[in-house]
């Protein structure tokens, strides 16, 4: 099944590369049924692996280490439970409906391949982040939902106000991910790896610890993690102050709403608080699905 996980992953990526380096090669019809057939191919993998994962089977493990320093290493890796497979059916379906939808929405636009190069790397990223089994991997998806948001938002950069809200959706973002990225330093610094399953192993043995953050003022370690994660997901689905950059989003075109606003993107982050209470009375995966 890893051979499959690889196709999910990275048919969505083929798909952007060839409709994004090669449009003017393979036209606009060829744009449009090449990333269409990568993100239907996604679909059906994950349709498989979700009936695979029904039966009972699961998967946790790295397919490729990219970077190791002393005992730490920086691995791609999947795991593959059954949020995480009903997550892939949701994301490749809604993608596969709004590739479909745009053949008609963007026919007249001259952007045309480009902006079915975007949708389908937008896609890729969000694969890669419901998929991820360790940290990295979970912020590599998460920024790059990000930078395609921003160039989604932007598509049409020759107005004005469609760059200002590009800008202001990419800042306030950041903002968020700044606290994002502190959340998982902590966790690389406390728990000395930044896969799921030694994180939530190792979580039980440091619900007593502290951290100062001030002097003379202990915090509880596992909250202020947690803390710096809920807000990098405040900025993903636009929760106050971090919602300011949502409306302005609407300068971009209708299909990216359903894509990024609706069901993928913000959903990530607007399903990270109720996910994390869920499995909070749970020793096993104390922070499991708090992205």
């Amino acid at each position: 099944m890893q051979n499959l996980y690889l196709v999910i992953a990275l048919a969505p990526l083929v798909g952007a590369v060839l409709a994004g380096l090669f449009g003017r090669a393979i036209g606009r019809s060829g744009a449009h049924w090449v990333t269409i057939l990568s993100v239907a191919v996604s679909l059906v993998g994950s349709l498989i692996v979700l009936r695979d994962v029904l039966a009972g089977n699961t998967f946790n493990g790295p397919v490729y280490t990219w970077l190791a320093v002393g005992d730490i290493r920086f691995e791609v890796g999947f795991l593959i439970d059954r949020l995480s497979a009903l997550m892939m059916v949701v994301v490749t379906f809604v993608s596969l409906m709004v590739h479909i939808y745009t053949i008609g929405y963007m026919a007249e636009d001259p952007g045309y391949q480009r902006f079915f190069s975007y949708i389908s790397l937008f896609t890729f990223a969000m694969l890669m982040l419901v998929m991820a089994n360790n940290f990295t991997q979970l912020f590599f998806g998460w920024e790059g939902v990000g930078l395609v948001s921003y160039l989604l938002i932007g598509f049409w950069y020759t107005r004005p106000t469609a760059v200002y809200a590009n800008l202001k959706a990419f800042l306030v973002n950041r903002v968020g991910d700044f606290g994002f990225l502190l959340g998982i330093g902590l966790v690389l610094a406390y728990f000395g790896s930044l896969d799921y399953a030694t994180v939530f192993e190792k979580a039980p043995q440091l619900k007593d610890a502290t951290i100062q953050l001030f002097p003379g003022a202990p915090w509880m370690l596992l909250s202020v993690i947690c803390i710096c994660l809920f807000i990098g997901a405040m900025g993903k689905s636009a929760q106050f102050p971090l919602h300011v950059w949502l409306p302005d989003s609407m300068e971009g075109p209708t299909p990216i709403s359903a894509l990024i606003h609706a069901a993928t993107m913000v959903t990530a982050g607007s399903s990270w608080w109720p996910a994390c209470r869920r499995s909070s009375s749970s020793p096993r995966r104390p922070f499991r699905s708090c992205w």
